[in-house]
């Protein structure tokens, strides 16, 4: 990690990223390009400046940051970055959700790709794992952070609650969690499946620390970051509400629920390709 952040640079990989995200969906006809669009500055942020990890991975993960996804379903973005980060070949990006691939649909373990410690998009699961792997750096006296990742329609599953009150009683300071806050589910806008209210408050009244981040501004999302870090070790876990829109990048995919989990046509990929700069080589 750089002491200060190359705002460009990063910018210019999270094109390359969008770019892998929208191929990858496009080649297979499946996938969830609208959720890793929307969280592409996120993954890049993390990946390229703030975690500090060993890219010659070990699934202990002692003396690094660990990263946990729990929505799961936003694979594309998190297998463009770990590639693009050196994880693996970016090459490997062409086998995405086929027979005998690695870059499942969601994460997996059994295939043993470089990066994943736990599978996931059963919703609801990742806040757990993030904690227990929490309270085992504290066992193990290591001060480095713990990441993860939810979406704002996860908010519909019981286990979250269950976890965040966990968190909050054992006093689990040395996690930093985050909320892709884009209001948007699979059926449609969160405020019309099931309200929300207000999860600032709502996650506050658990006991937790919670910050609001613009999630698609790469230079404000990372000063919040690195304010959550300075929060962390103070009885109280962190959560990082980030306002985020599904789709960014690509002007016909943006702020609805209808690119959660559809692929772009020939020609909407070819539309989606001429918004989002070649920056770093496509696979």
């Amino acid at each position: 990690m750089s002491a200060s952040p190359n705002i460009s640079e990063l910018t210019k990989t999270a094109s390359q990223v969008r770019r892998d995200i929208v191929r990858m969906v496009h080649a297979v006809q499946s996938g969830h390009p609208g959720g890793s669009l929307g969280c592409t500055e996120y993954f890049v942020a993390m990946y390229f400046h703030i975690l500090k990890h060993d890219k010659n991975f070990n699934a202990d993960g002692i003396g690094e940051d660990l990263f946990f996804l729990s929505n799961g379903h936003i694979s594309p973005v998190w297998y463009s970055v770990l590639a693009r980060s050196g994880y693996f070949s970016v090459d490997e990006l062409n086998t995405f959700r086929k027979l005998d691939s690695r870059l499942q649909g969601h994460p997996a373990t059994e295939e043993g790709l470089p990066g994943i410690r736990i599978a996931s998009g059963s919703l609801g699961q990742g806040l757990s794992a993030a904690i227990g792997a929490a309270q085992a750096k504290k066992l193990n006296n290591d001060s480095n952070f713990v990441y993860v990742l939810m979406g704002d329609g996860e908010q519909n599953e019981g286990q979250v609650w269950e976890a965040a009150m966990y968190a909050a009683h054992h006093k689990v300071d040395n996690i930093i969690a985050t909320i892709d806050f884009n209001r948007q589910q699979i059926d449609g806008p969160t405020e019309e499946v099931m309200s929300l209210g207000s999860l600032k408050a709502k996650w506050e009244a658990f006991g937790w620390k919670v910050i609001e981040s613009k999630g698609n501004d790469m230079a404000a999302l990372i000063s919040k970051i690195e304010e959550a870090k300075s929060l962390c070790g103070k009885g109280q876990p962190i959560l990082n509400l980030m306002s985020t829109e599904m789709g960014f990048g690509v002007d016909f995919m943006v702020g609805t629920h209808k690119w959660h989990g559809i692929p772009p046509s020939d020609e909407e990929l070819a539309n989606a390709l001429g918004q989002l700069e070649e920056t770093h080589g496509d696979y």
